[in-house]
């Protein structure tokens, strides 16, 4: 297959939408290009529909996001177990041999020269499509669609229905947090389930180093697991951050 027959590893929905949002979704699929194992990481089909290979439910609230704010959406079409767009070039993490619990056959022997070989192919044009988005707004603003896992395999449950992510600029993340914790029925992750501070990220890459406004929002996926509950979750989360936006002014 050459190069001009693949299909581009991601979809963009709303590209002419005329909001200064940009709606990204870094784990959005969890597809397997051909180019890889022929389509198959030689995990069962219940490790495939776990959070290890996508974050689950988060493609539908991102979609859902972008159309209730009118603005762009990014999805990535590849799982984060072919390499992980969510992860700089050198972290160590990029691509996964091992992830809670089970053993990614198709990764095991993946040497620098494979890694190198999905960065280009995947990796890269990802986030050269992100940019372009980017570039081709006014003042923008960038949010991050993600979602987590109730709980680890061995660890205590995560008790957080929704949580914000953020480093050092808190303009748009410590409104959206008081939007939030304002909801008597959420619990609320401040940093949570993980930090919003890791070097290389897409958030990092796209927000901070730039100096966008920017927040990333993290979905407990057993909370989305059904199209209309990831439409409510999107249409809930539009004004909060419209309003966050207004706050911050940025």
């Amino acid at each position: 297959m050459t190069a001009s027959q693949q299909s581009a590893p991601y979809h963009v929905e709303g590209a002419n939408r005329p909001a200064r949002w940009v709606i990204t979704c870094d784990h959005a699929s969890n597809r397997v290009p051909e180019d890889v194992g022929g389509g198959d990481l030689g995990l069962p089909p219940e490790d495939m529909e776990r959070h290890i290979a996508y974050d689950v439910g988060a493609a539908g609230v991102a979609r859902a996001l972008a159309e209730a704010l009118d603005a762009p959406v990014i999805l990535s079409d590849f799982s984060r177990l072919v390499i992980d767009p969510n992860r700089g070039e050198d972290d160590p993490t990029l691509l996964m041999k091992v992830y809670d619990g089970s053993i990614i056959p198709a990764n095991r022997h993946a040497d620098a020269v494979e890694v190198e070989r999905r960065l280009a192919r995947y990796h890269r044009p990802y986030h050269r499509a992100i940019e372009a988005l980017i570039a081709a707004r006014e003042n923008p603003v960038l949010v991050a669609i993600h979602s987590f896992t109730p709980q680890f395999l061995g660890r205590p449950p995560r008790p957080w229905h929704v949580g914000v992510l953020y480093a050092a600029d808190t303009r748009l993340a410590l409104p959206l947090l008081a939007r939030l914790n304002a909801e008597p029925d959420l619990c609320v992750g401040d940093n949570q389930p993980y930090s919003g501070h890791l070097p290389g990220d897409a958030l990092d890459r796209h927000g901070v180093q730039t100096g966008l406004p920017h927040v990333l929002v993290e979905v407990r996926n057993d909370l989305i697991g059904t199209e209309d509950a990831q439409t409510a979750w999107g249409r809930r989360l539009a004004p909060m951050l419209d309003a966050a936006l207004r706050i911050a002014e940025v």
